[in-house]
């Protein structure tokens, strides 16, 4: 697949350290039959982004049961995307375009604000269960947490010693539900949340939905009940 080309070598090289004739050698094509589907490296460079956000419905679906308390729904969707950001190939060409975007000659998209309207839905809800402790706005709570998330995934491989992004990412939600739940429960919420993860969370893009899936946790769904929303500054 010559995205999936593309995107190793953007995740080797890193979008300067790419050429369009590196693509066409990894590849097996053609740089004309390149150039016949992406008019230069930066419309690949968008596809490649893009294929990637096209996951987060396809992921969002599987929490979308109801009766499945919110915050669980919320731990166990950050396992499944930090698993595809830490193992899917395009997930993270997708990841390292975005943090190279200032040298990239068009705007790349990001999913933060999508990721936040969803989050500050999910909070906005356990709030009305009464699960949130005094003081935690969905909105800005929603901002935080997808910064941190994001900026715990990015850093996770650079950091020193043996533990995988399982453990540290339970360890990341161990601090942050502590202060998240209205009756700290961080050890009882995780073994909970992480028995909604699917079998099959390879990050695999094998029968991938074409276009948004409106389901409880999709950016498109209605967020009226989430209070003021925020579209969050990209993290740094």
């Amino acid at each position: 697949m010559l995205l999936e080309s593309a995107a190793h070598l953007f995740v080797e090289r890193g979008y300067a350290g790419t050429s369009v004739n590196d693509i066409s050698d990894h590849s097996g094509k053609t740089s004309g039959a390149i150039y016949f589907h992406y008019s230069s490296k930066e419309k690949l460079a968008l596809a490649v982004v893009r294929e990637q956000f096209a996951t987060w419905p396809q992921l969002a679906t599987a929490y979308a049961a109801p009766g499945v308390p919110p915050l669980e729904k919320l731990v166990a969707l950050s396992f499944r995307v930090a698993q595809s950001l830490s193992e899917d190939v395009v997930a993270r060409a997708g990841a390292r375009l975005w943090a190279e975007r200032r040298t990239i000659g068009v705007p790349v998209p990001t999913p933060f604000g999508s990721w936040a309207l969803a989050c500050a839905r999910l909070l906005a809800q356990a709030r009305t269960r009464g699960e949130l402790a005094d003081g935690v706005e969905p909105s800005a709570a929603a901002v935080a947490l997808v910064c941190g998330f994001y900026g715990h995934c990015a850093l996770t491989d650079e950091l020193p010693g043996k533990r995988g992004w399982p453990e540290r990412l339970e360890q990341w939600w161990r601090m942050t539900l502590a202060s998240l739940q209205a009756e700290p429960d961080p050890a009882g919420l995780l073994a909970r949340a992480r028995t909604r993860i699917p079998a099959q969370a390879d990050g695999s893009r094998a029968g991938r939905q074409d276009g948004p899936a409106q389901t409880d946790l999709s950016p498109q769904a209605d967020l009226s009940h989430a209070g003021p929303t925020v579209t969050p500054p990209p993290p740094r």
